[in-house]
């Protein structure tokens, strides 16, 4: 059996996105937008993004691009921290969201909160060094089927 197989056996159940055998991927960075029409219009006129969704998320609105195979996601709101600018965190794609968790509590990485759950998806935040914001998430299967494909799911 190869290792791969084996993986395979063990978490037979994991869905892989993008078409990669890969568990993790830089997925997104979020930003904060003070005025986010002007936003979206200068990432859309000098870096070709296009806007994949616009909706609420957690209570504000958000808006998710696709810029190349990049993304970008905006809060429609002025940036809370000028200490880190307009950034709110970087978004991790993962597969295996909870067993990345335990191994993280386990090897004493300091995590405020449980995994939240939402829609069949999972997140986690925490602080990367230099006080740089990361969310940890794993896209659930109950999400929208354009979300879905946003997430590296589907055609």
């Amino acid at each position: 059996m190869t290792s791969a197989e084996a993986l395979e056996k063990d978490v037979g159940d994991w869905n892989y996105p993008y078409g990669s055998a890969q568990r993790y991927h830089l997925q997104h960075i979020h930003l904060f937008a003070s005025d986010i029409e002007r936003t979206i219009a200068f990432y859309r006129t000098w870096f070709d993004a296009e806007v994949t969704w616009d909706g609420d998320y957690a209570g504000a609105r958000n808006v998710f691009m696709k810029i190349g195979i990049g993304a970008m996601h905006l809060y429609d709101q002025a940036p809370r921290d000028l200490g880190r600018n307009a950034v709110h965190h970087l978004g991790m794609q993962v597969v295996g969201l909870d067993d990345l968790h335990d191994r993280m509590v386990a090897a004493g990485v300091p995590i405020r909160n449980p995994v939240r759950r939402s829609g069949g998806s999972g997140y986690f935040m925490l602080e990367a060094p230099d006080g740089v914001l990361l969310e940890v998430f794993e896209p659930g299967p109950q999400r929208d089927p354009e979300v879905r494909r946003y997430y590296g799911f589907g055609p």
